[in-house]
């Protein structure tokens, strides 16, 4: 009998006022699995993860993890649950160092292998930088800091929206190399993500959303580049 899913979404309808953004909507993450989420602009993927992080009010019963319904659950309580979310923009603090914004990361004292030296040791640059304002990091370095800010809750499943967008395809290599050292710390992952190419290597499993539902899913070394790109522009 196989093990349940760490995190469960099922038939998960989300708005925006009257606005309907996602539609039936079913997911699963396992324990230790990396997973993707791909889509165009506006296909929902960003609304999935800001649902499952408590951002956006669901049906209790819509989100399922570690075993707790979670769906309509404060923001607060799901992170302290052990889901972290690494907003689109990175969303650090501007006022505060690139130390302070890793330790806010902290503050829920969870459990776990992730503590500022390790965080430091996964990213080296973020030690070399960590008196300087946040502000003053590229994009690629404030990339680090917000994946490593949603390390320093030690969580259980980490929620990464866009990592590579308006990066440059060489930092973007440079954090998909540092995945599998998350995953190796039993942190499984869910990413939103318009690079497919990248999606697609660094993860098991693929959900591609159209029109705020899943219009194609599989294992991503069995899904062809053609379906995939069929999905994503629903043609």
């Amino acid at each position: 009998m196989s093990e349940p899913p760490l995190l469960a979404v099922r038939h998960l309808d989300a708005f925006y006022g009257d606005f309907q953004a996602l539609f039936d909507l079913s997911v699963d993450v396992q324990a230790g699995e990396a997973v993707a989420v791909v889509g165009a602009n506006g296909a929902g993927k960003s609304t999935l993860l800001s649902s499952i992080a408590g951002l956006i009010r669901t049906r209790r019963d819509a989100v399922t993890f570690d075993g707790a319904t979670i769906g309509g659950t404060p923001a607060h309580t799901i992170a302290a649950r052990g889901i972290a979310l690494v907003p689109e923009g990175r969303a650090l603090f501007p006022s505060l160092t690139v130390e302070e914004n890793l330790l806010i990361g902290g503050q829920l004292k969870r459990p776990g292998y992730w503590n500022l030296r390790r965080v430091h040791e996964l990213f080296p640059m973020l030690a070399e930088r960590a008196h300087v304002p946040s502000t003053t990091l590229s994009g690629g370095q404030q990339q680090m800091a917000a994946i490593g800010r949603g390390l320093m809750s030690n969580p259980k499943l980490l929620l990464c929206d866009e990592i590579s967008l308006g990066l440059a395809p060489i930092v973007v290599r440079d954090i998909y190399a540092r995945l599998p050292m998350i995953l190796a710390q039993g942190t499984s992952l869910m990413l939103v993500e318009q690079d497919v190419v990248q999606a697609l290597k660094a993860t098991q499993r693929v959900y591609c959303l159209q029109e705020g539902r899943v219009a194609l899913a599989g294992a991503a070394k069995d899904l062809t580049r053609e379906a995939i790109a069929a999905a994503y522009f629903g043609v």
